[in-house]
């Protein structure tokens, strides 16, 4: 208390001086009108920066979550929009039971948004980490998509992250096909530039333009058929002189990779223990 009062004592001029240049101002703006316009204007222009800076930053936290709700509705168009043109497809044509299989294929499928944390894109052997693991449902050998289509496949899992195996890894290989045509083959990256990878094992006589759609066959349980790859960028003879090999303008933009989402197929289980059977089978035989 006695360290207060002194302190008060001390400084008892400036205090004095400060309480009296309050009472100065209040009376300068308020029997003013000049001088208290110009005060009412710059308060006024001082809340409205500072309100402006919280606007800022509100709308840049809420950002997040708006790019994770529009990536989870791309995705869900993307596949609607496979599920239309199949639709389109049987007009055309009467509908077989191999058709009705493709269709029931597409059902089972649920997505879990996740957000990247870690992404490599200059090696040979890139890997990204998701924020969501084996307590949120993820798995091995689930695939995993962004705005721009595909992404890549989820190779190993902890408690509440995954590691995903990319396309741009050249240990990446993935089913595709070339949509409309139903000509397939397996995706392949050789490494440098993100922007490309491509397409093997495409018959000679297959009729292919550039700027064709790449998509997902469907021959997996990774991925159900439809789902955006790339484009045809240009094509040229397999080195093996036997197929057609395609450079494809990969859809998704690696550098700039965000928010995705792990597809979920509950009928993988059950097509996993079938080719697990087939293996014994064929082991077995031999």
């Amino acid at each position: 208390m006695d360290t207060l009062l002194e302190f008060l004592r001390k400084y008892s001029y400036w205090f004095l001086f400060i309480v009296l240049e309050i009472c100065s101002l209040i009376l300068l703006f308020r029997f003013n009108s000049y001088q208290g316009s110009v005060w009412f204007s710059a308060a006024n222009d001082m809340a409205a920066e500072v309100n402006g800076i919280y606007t800022e930053a509100s709308s840049f936290v809420q950002l997040r979550d708006v790019n994770k709700q529009l990536t989870e509705q791309n995705l869900r168009l993307q596949m609607q929009l496979s599920s239309l043109r199949d639709a389109l497809d049987k007009t055309m044509k009467p509908e077989t039971t191999n058709d009705r299989l493709v269709m029931d294929s597409l059902k089972g499928y649920e997505l879990i948004p996740a957000r990247v944390v870690s992404n490599s894109i200059v090696k040979n052997e890139n890997y990204i980490v998701i924020d969501k693991g084996e307590a949120d449902g993820v798995k091995t050998e689930m695939g995993v998509v962004g705005g721009g289509g595909v992404v890549g496949i989820v190779f190993l899992t902890a408690a509440h992250h995954a590691l995903v195996l990319p396309t741009i890894n050249v240990k990446s290989n993935i089913s595709c096909r070339i949509r409309h045509q139903r000509y397939f083959g397996y995706l392949r990256w050789e490494g440098g530039s993100t922007l490309y990878a491509y397409l093997n094992d495409i018959p000679r006589y297959a009729k292919i333009k550039e700027g064709e759609y790449i998509e997902t066959s469907g021959y997996s349980a990774v991925f159900p058929p439809g789902i955006f790859v790339g484009k045809v960028k240009s094509i040229a003879n397999a080195p093996d002189g036997l197929s057609l090999q395609l450079k494809v303008n990969l859809g998704t933009d690696f550098g700039n990779l965000s928010d995705v989402a792990v597809i979920v197929n509950q009928n993988q289980p059950e097509i996993e223990s079938l080719k697990l059977k087939l293996t014994d089978f064929e082991a077995t035989d031999n």
